[in-house]
């Protein structure tokens, strides 16, 4: 089988906050925005990875979500426990540095963890955990 990761979906409540954290300070490019108001789906991805997509979307829309459910997510996204991205770049200090200037919530400083990763962690508008690992060229 012939797999890759295409597309990831993440929450957004504020389509117009998540598409400025992804497209302004993390500097991913815009690919797609449909719909109105509250209810837009925004696919946003690295410049030069054409291949791989974040899709933006309002949470709980699928008729099948209960009322109950509907509820659970929103207190999940209000505690951001509800989506998570996890990121990777070869320089963690200046993403860090890029990202502690802008309005993005500091979740965690660059830490080396005790499993071996180096990384940090942010929250998008929308509450969604942003984790940045560190990853070095085995060269």
């Amino acid at each position: 089988m012939d797999l890759r990761i295409h597309t990831t979906v993440l929450p957004h409540d504020d389509p117009d906050a998540s598409l400025a954290f992804y497209r302004d300070i993390l500097g991913f490019e815009v690919r797609g925005d449909v719909g109105q108001g509250k209810m837009r789906w925004i696919t946003v991805g690295p410049v030069g990875q054409p291949d791989v997509s974040l899709l933006l979307a309002p949470p709980a829309v699928d008729h099948g979500i209960s009322e109950d459910e509907r509820r659970t997510i929103a207190e999940m996204m209000a505690k951001g426990t509800y989506g998570w991205i996890l990121l990777a770049t070869g320089d963690l200090d200046s993403a860090f540095e890029k990202l502690q200037s802008s309005t993005a919530e500091v979740v965690q400083e660059p830490t080396l963890q005790p499993y071996g990763v180096r990384d940090c962690a942010f929250r998008d508008p929308a509450g969604n955990l942003v984790r940045i690992q560190e990853v070095r060229d085995a060269g």
